[in-house]
């Protein structure tokens, strides 16, 4: 296991070099300000696991602590621009990195006596405020990137010249004093809702997935997924799609998916007979779909529990399907291009056996099995991952070859801290768009708006709010963006009656779709870097690919027995067999195969069973499967014509 470690270890430095302009953060080593920071991620993951364990702070406290870490970090670690020094930290930087502290440190301190003083606030007080939300934008700017921040600085502006906004849009204004007090001093802003889940839900689970992936369970997963799929036709692919949905219940991220299985299967793929562009595409699709995959959900599953006033695990439950049905569509691409290529998997005695991978290292899995037992359960998503990291550690103890020393713990507390600094500080600065919302009522406005411009059509509505999603995904991350489309997108659709839960799944869903959406398809540029190919060729094959992903939203909300809301046993039962079968007949449509090469007139009898079998309802059902039949025969009668025709010419 220590070989494979110190493997796991080499491959993430060559991808953090290699993507080093993307992320822009310092390489300190064991310098003075190295240590310092090395010092701080420690105790910010000691601080959160004493509170998982003990209870949190107060709700102030525990968030000005935990941003007052974070945003100390990334003063240290992320330089004002691109072409600073990476080795060195510049002097105002750590003027910056200490202000920071000091004004959280400053609020921690001062919100209860304030709280007794009638919430009246002092010169000092604004002052301490208005620093802390400068800071707060300029750690955004440096650790999320400048997309994010500058909307943000649209938002507050627009707070504050609301009165000459025109049309709709218009609204009191508020002065400089009122917006510092509400974003500073209150949890309406940066230290509301988004921050809580952060500073507690997400920090843990990021740092569990940092500690088993120190304990070696990413290496695991992967060597599972190849001799569980590596010798089945297209076998490389389909080890993509199993490694990276496994892999996304600890990152959940999809271009970290990416750079951590891709440098494994893209290659793989390529040597197997699949061509670079359809390799990255699929690493690119598969990886994304970790975003969905419970338990993890890109930590939006958190956020979306908070936001409705729901239990986690309902969350958990009305995902799984969808993400099942997303897998599906990707497998079933899979499966026809290995059969159109006439593709073989890999050499049998070359995967690894799944019976010896457990029984040497099995083990090391019960920590994600323990955390969805403890979740379904009814434990906390905070308690759950506290103990599924303790049992982490315990179980490394079991066999010598998988025993995590003091040193690899110590590292994983640095590099879970420092893993949440972009997710931390995002989580922060949406903050202002909430606080924004509350204020002026833009949100109710322009869910208003949306509806009348659809002319109060659902299917309409739908597509709009679809399209709003994927361009602000396009430049945010996944969690940000759901937090600012759940406040100005989702209530368009609970408008006109949508669950809210599927109201918010959808506009999730289409967010996190974004990744591997051109123009800008973080996903799947990421996966083309790795295979040698063109970034705009891989993000249009893989949105082609993923086209039955686009359509799983709109099914879901028409058909709320996908996400198991309301319906009995026998409902979800038939809504999943028909959507199966549906999303596996659009891919089909999409790539072009089934038998044999798909005609034009048979893609658009295909594409139409498709959406019936995915609508729900008998009725639409009886008339999918009966177009779904009548492609299959017209498929097979062209399939035996080529055959005769072949047999006759050879």
């Amino acid at each position: 296991m220590k070989i494979r470690v110190a493997e796991s270890k080499k491959q993430d430095k060559d991808i953090t070099e290699e993507y080093k302009e993307r992320i822009s953060q310092r390489d300190l080593g064991k310098s003075f300000w190295g240590r310092i920071t090395t010092l701080a991620a420690i105790t910010l993951s000691l601080f959160h696991l004493y509170t998982a364990a003990n209870g949190i702070l107060p709700v102030i406290q525990q968030r000005t602590f935990h941003l007052g870490f974070v945003m100390f970090m990334i003063f240290l670690l992320m330089p004002a621009i691109k072409n600073s020094n990476y080795e060195k930290v510049a002097k105002l930087d750590i003027l910056l990195a200490f202000l920071a502290l000091g004004c959280c440190y400053y609020i921690f301190s001062n919100y209860t006596i304030i709280a007794l003083r009638g919430g009246r606030l002092n010169t000092m007080d604004i002052v301490v405020g208005a620093v802390f939300l400068l800071l707060i934008l300029e750690g955004s700017r440096r650790a999320v990137g400048k997309e994010l921040t500058s909307l943000m600085c649209i938002a507050i502006l627009y707070i504050y010249f609301g009165k000459y906004a025109p049309g709709f849009l218009k609204h009191n204004g508020a002065s400089v004093f009122r917006i510092i007090e509400v974003m500073a001093w209150t949890t309406e802003g940066p230290l509301g809702i988004t921050l809580g889940v952060s500073s507690t839900f997400i920090f843990m689970f990021v740092l569990f997935g940092s500690i088993l992936k120190m304990t070696g369970v990413a290496d695991v997963i992967y060597e599972l997924a190849l001799g569980i799929a590596g010798h089945h036709r297209g076998g490389p692919a389909k080890v993509a799609v199993l490694a990276s949905g496994m892999m996304g219940t600890i990152s959940g991220s999809a271009v970290a998916n990416v750079a951590t299985t891709g440098t494994f299967t893209i290659p793989l793929m390529r040597k197997t007979g699949y061509s670079p562009a359809f390799a990255a595409a699929v690493e690119a699709l598969a990886s994304t779909g970790g975003q969905i995959m419970p338990p993890v959900m890109g930590a939006a599953a958190f956020i979306i529990a908070e936001y409705l006033g729901i239990s986690y695990i309902s969350v958990l439950t009305a995902a799984i399907i969808p993400a099942i049905l997303y897998y599906v569509a990707a497998w079933t691409t899979i499966e026809l291009e290995a059969i159109r290529l006439g593709l073989k998997g890999v050499d049998k005695k070359e995967t690894p056996s799944v019976i010896k991978i457990l029984k040497k290292r099995g083990h090391l899995l019960i920590p994600l099995v323990l955390l969805v037992y403890l979740l379904v359960r009814g434990l906390t998503p905070l308690y759950a991952a506290f103990y599924a990291i303790v049992a982490s550690i315990g179980l490394t103890f079991i066999k010598k070859e998988t025993r995590l020393t003091i040193k690899e713990f110590i590292d994983a507390l640095e590099n879970g801290a420092k893993g949440a600094l972009s997710v931390a500080i995002a989580c922060a600065v949406v903050g202002f768009m909430v606080g924004m919302t509350g204020m002026t009522g833009l949100g109710l406005v322009l869910a208003d708006k949306i509806v009348k411009l659809a002319a109060g059509n659902l299917l309409f509505t739908m597509f709009l709010t679809m399209i709003v999603s994927i361009i602000l995904g396009m430049g945010l991350p996944p969690t940000a963006c759901y937090i600012v489309l759940a406040t100005i997108a989702a209530p368009a659709l609970t408008k006109l009656g949508v669950n809210p839960l599927a109201a918010h799944m959808f506009v999730f869903y289409f967010g996190m779709l974004s990744v591997i959406t051109p123009p800008v398809a973080m996903a799947s540029f990421t996966a083309a870097g790795i295979a040698g190919e063109k970034p705009s060729k891989v993000g249009w094959l893989g949105a082609k690919i993923a086209i039955a992903g686009f359509i799983i939203p709109y099914i879901f909300v028409s058909s709320p027995a996908l996400l198991m809301i309301n319906s009995s046993l026998y409902e979800i039962f038939i809504a999943v067999c028909t959507a199966l079968v549906g999303v596996m007949s659009l891919a089909s449509a999409a790539h072009g195969y089934l038998i044999t090469k798909i005609k034009a007139y048979n893609r658009i009898i295909l594409i139409a069973s498709a959406f019936c079998l995915m609508h729900g309802g008998i009725n639409t059902d009886i008339i999918g499967l009966v177009l779904l039949l009548i492609a299959t025969c017209c498929q097979y009668y062209v399939y035996k014509k080529e055959k005769k025709l072949w047999t006759e010419t050879h």
